[in-house]
């Protein structure tokens, strides 16, 4: 892969585009992982067995879609210059989908109720993914080294703090100012549907109209169009098999998604069964997401001097420390949960960051040394799989509900719940992520791709 400028730095309107579509991506990655589960069970009536299917089917679609639509826009890049045209498409149809996710009429609930919700977010995680894998793969293609994607992925994560943050305290504020229930749901829908569109607009607007690093012109041919989703699937099968570093960065990131799933998803519970107050759950997400902002640039300085996975590896430690640290609030609730929420936020800060800026590292040494873009590709595969690890979180949260005997409720008074719905509660946001980020770890020490290879020049010979 080559560039007519390497030193050149990214330009500022790129940056902040590019950093503004986090905005879509951290408000649809955490508003429904955070209130889904809580909006079947505990407003439209759904039983938690029957819940957690309803928020696994849209992700197992995504795995289908995700590795095609990657494919399509490697296609599209090639023959155009640029992805944009999936960004736009992605963010003017999400907004309304992703208002009809919450839109369930009043006389449904249950089953019905669950099938409303089943085809409008299946319809939403289309939308999400036409825009959200070329999104993924643009670094690979407008910043030419290691450290200019790092730069280029730090205000991108900041910013994806300042999105977490604001839909996973806000949504719910919005919800309740509006009256709660299935109105305050739809109100929620409205508002945080119309950010997600505006943020995700800004990246479209801030993308090239030209890659910046292409593929040489005397190399082989750029990766052809797939004709069907299996060709597609079968793209991504074949990244994943000649690319280690991307199969185990990969499946990291996968674990870390469902350790974070899961506390998601269980925030509402916690704070509502555990800490007995509703409302908590604003406060754990602040506390999770807010110290990332304040040590996101720490986290670079470490990223420089143990390198990208010598900085993962240490913030991943830290995560489970402070998570298995929560164990014991299943018996002595109290403020100091808030306290160490926010130290695992300080982990959660380079569990975002690393590895966000190791995945361009990846696609680019893959096009250096194949002579063949597959950013797309690669950013479809990981697309898919982070979603699907997102959307088991909460459903490993639910079976846990179901199997220990939670009660569901359709709005009203809160139901009672025996003692071992709460104490699933309280291990599903606390050893649960512990020991899925601890498994975690393990994978990320197969990962061997070093910063000095990254920016070492072609060879010629696949990495």
């Amino acid at each position: 892969m080559t560039t007519t400028s390497p030193a050149a730095h990214v330009p500022r309107r790129t940056v902040v585009g590019y950093a503004a579509g986090s905005v879509g991506t951290g408000g649809f990655g955490t508003l429904p992982g955070l209130v889904l589960a809580y909006y079947l069970t505990d407003t439209l009536g759904v039983a938690a067995g029957l819940a957690s299917l309803v928020v696994t089917v849209p992700k197992l679609w995504d795995v289908v879609i995700d590795p095609f639509v990657g494919a399509r826009s490697d296609a599209s890049a090639a023959r155009h210059g640029s992805r944009r045209r999936y960004l736009l498409a992605g963010a003017l149809t999400l907004p309304p989908l992703f208002a009809a996710v919450f839109a369930a009429p009043a006389a449904l609930a249950g089953v019905p109720a669950a099938a409303w919700v089943v085809v409008w977010f299946v319809a939403a995680a289309t939308a999400f993914s036409l825009f959200q894998v070329p999104y993924i793969a643009l670094p690979a293609e407008i910043a030419s080294t290691s450290a200019e994607r790092t730069r280029l992925l730090a205000p991108r994560i900041a910013v994806l703090a300042v999105a977490i943050l604001a839909f996973g305290a806000g949504g719910p504020l919005v919800r309740d100012a509006a009256g709660g229930g299935r109105t305050g749901y739809l109100v929620m829908g409205v508002v945080c549907g119309a950010v997600l569109g505006l943020g995700m607009l800004g990246a479209w607007w801030g993308a090239p109209r030209r890659a910046a690093v292409t593929p040489p012109a005397d190399g082989p041919p750029v990766a052809p169009r797939p004709r069907v989703r299996g060709d597609a699937l079968r793209l991504g099968v074949a990244a994943l098999r000649e690319i280690p570093a991307f199969r185990w960065l990969l499946a990291t990131f996968v674990l870390q998604a469902l350790a974070t799933g899961a506390m998601l998803a269980c925030a509402p519970y916690v704070a509502t069964y555990v800490l007995g107050d509703e409302g908590a759950v604003t406060v754990l997400f602040v506390a999770l997401v807010a110290p990332a902002l304040l040590v996101m640039p720490f986290a670079t300085r470490v990223g420089r001097r143990l390198g990208k996975r010598g900085g993962y590896v240490a913030a991943s430690g830290l995560f489970v420390a402070v998570t298995l640290a929560l164990v014991p609030m299943r018996w002595a609730p109290g403020p100091w949960v808030y306290a160490l929420v926010a130290l695992a936020g300080v982990a959660y800060a380079g569990m975002q960051l690393f590895p966000l800026a190791m995945l361009p590292d990846v696609a680019a040494v893959d096009a250096r040394e194949r002579g063949t873009d597959r950013a797309g590709v690669l950013g479809g595969v990981w697309t898919a799989a982070e979603t699907a690890g997102l959307a088991l979180g909460p459903t490993l949260v639910l079976a846990a509900l179901a199997l220990t005997g939670f009660v569901s409720r359709e709005g009203g008074a809160l139901a009672d719940q025996p003692a071992a719905a709460v104490t699933g509660i309280a291990l599903a946001f606390s050893l649960l992520p512990a020991v899925l980020t601890a498994v975690s770890v393990a994978t990320l020490t197969r990962y061997r791709l070093t910063e000095a290879v990254v920016d070492a020049p072609a060879t010629g010979v696949a990495a």
